[in-house]
């Protein structure tokens, strides 16, 4: 199992972004109190490397990817154009199938806008089984995904820059 301890993901030292770098962070409505410490993590990471975001709510996981697309027609070219958005959410395994499908769907819509769209979409999304996993993956023995998406962002913006 890959921990945060065998990573260098946290090693940001001498990044370079563009002054006006902004990321668009998408949040869900579902397992509110678990998006909120994800979301805490990210603006942290983000304020600290004074990144200015955006941020909007959509109902759950299956509409991220809808927002993300629409958000990025209606500003790209223009001065509020995201450098990268970030996706926060959490699905959490129940007694249907559901999960399956909306894990499924949610992951493949974030890997389209990756080939679709010319700045990074990060993917901070959980998919667990139970509550303790979410909070092994917010700020527990797991790493902080709020933090490590928002980490995740800076680096792909600097290496879409670079490119």
């Amino acid at each position: 199992m890959a921990t945060i301890e065998s990573s260098n993901l946290y090693n940001i030292t001498g990044i370079q972004l563009p002054k006006d770098a902004c990321v668009v962070i998408v949040r869900t409505e579902w397992n509110a109190a678990i998006i909120d410490k994800l979301d805490e993590g990210c603006r942290k990471v983000l304020d600290q490397h004074k990144i200015s975001f955006t941020v909007l709510t959509v109902p759950g996981a299956f509409e991220i990817p809808f927002a993300v697309k629409t958000y990025w027609d209606i500003h790209k070219g223009k001065q509020d154009e995201p450098a990268a958005f970030i996706t926060l959410g959490c699905v959490l395994r129940g007694d249907t199938p559901h999960f399956d499908y909306v894990c499924q769907s949610v992951t493949s819509g974030v890997s389209q806008l990756n080939l679709l769209l010319p700045v990074p979409t990060i993917f901070g999304i959980l998919t667990v089984d139970n509550q303790q996993q979410a909070d092994e993956r917010t700020g527990g023995k797991h790493g902080h995904k709020g933090e490590e998406a928002a980490i995740t962002a800076i680096k792909m913006i600097a290496l879409t820059n670079a490119i």
